[in-house]
């Protein structure tokens, strides 16, 4: 069998990823490529940015000859409107359009439901680092996504917004207290779309990391925590987490979505 061609779809802008890179953070498709790469060895993957890259008109033509896609995530707010947020709507459009099978990770997720007609407002709480308790609903139990996953279980997340409208014939799969939708299907067109709010893919050392990166803007501008010390609680409930965690068990979406397009 050849290899399965997969195109990831960089979620951030260039100046974001930059900024990773100038403190030694892995960008959002470096962690996808890893993850990826540790599950399967058969995967050919390509990388597009639809907010900057020129070629975007030769990407969309060429859709069809990918067996998958995955979105990844993204520091923007779908609702904070610019041109390179509508790049990516119009792209993921074309996207529903011409790809069988898309995995949309919380960014990719939100940029999926309003392209599809669904709405994405800030949540009323956030998730930094971690998503606690999520479960899996009877609809989500039966789809091959949660394939011998937990009924309830943790993961590495990190939004502040969340879907509060699914597109039209759009199931949810799974919640927690925070969200509502923390996974959905929906199928339009010729796309099969699997969306995730929370971020199998990353590690919770990199979402560390990322709290540790923000820390002014979740202190004193989100407000998420008091100051340092209510930081350092949540990540110290994190690093709590990564004791108890396995891997294999975090990035078992990922795995099944492999299998779903193989067969």
């Amino acid at each position: 069998m050849d290899n399965l061609k997969i195109l990831i779809v960089e979620g951030n802008l260039k100046e974001e990823n930059q900024n990773f890179k100038k403190v030694g953070i892995p960008t959002h498709t470096e962690s996808l490529k890893e993850s990826l790469n540790f599950l399967s060895k058969d995967l050919s993957l390509e990388v597009v940015n639809p907010s900057s890259d020129k070629n975007i008109d030769m990407v969309i033509e060429k859709l069809e000859n990918y067996d998958g896609l995955i979105w990844g995530g993204s520091s923007l707010n779908i609702y904070n409107i610019s041109n390179e947020i509508k790049k990516q709507i119009e792209f993921m459009k074309e996207c529903l359009k011409k790809v069988k099978n898309i995995l949309a990770i919380c960014w990719g997720m939100q940029v999926a439901v309003t392209a599809a007609g669904g709405e994405v407002k800030k949540a009323k709480e956030s998730q930094i680092g971690i998503a606690e308790e999520i479960e899996i609903n009877e609809t989500g139990s039966s789809s091959p996504l949660y394939f011998k996953k937990e009924c309830k279980f943790n993961s590495p997340a990190f939004n502040f917004d969340e879907v509060v409208k699914l597109p039209k014939e759009a199931l949810c799969l799974s919640s927690n207290q925070k969200n509502k939708i923390q996974s959905l299907y929906f199928k339009t067109n010729n796309a099969n779309v699997w969306g995730l709010q929370y971020h199998p893919e990353i590690s919770y050392e990199k979402m560390i990391n990322l709290i540790e990166f923000r820390k002014e803007k979740l202190i004193k501008k989100r407000k998420v925590f008091k100051d340092e010390n209510d930081m350092q609680k949540h990540i110290n409930l994190i690093n709590n987490e990564i004791l108890n965690s396995n891997k294999n068990q975090r990035m078992l979406e990922l795995e099944n979505w492999i299998n779903i397009i193989k067969t």
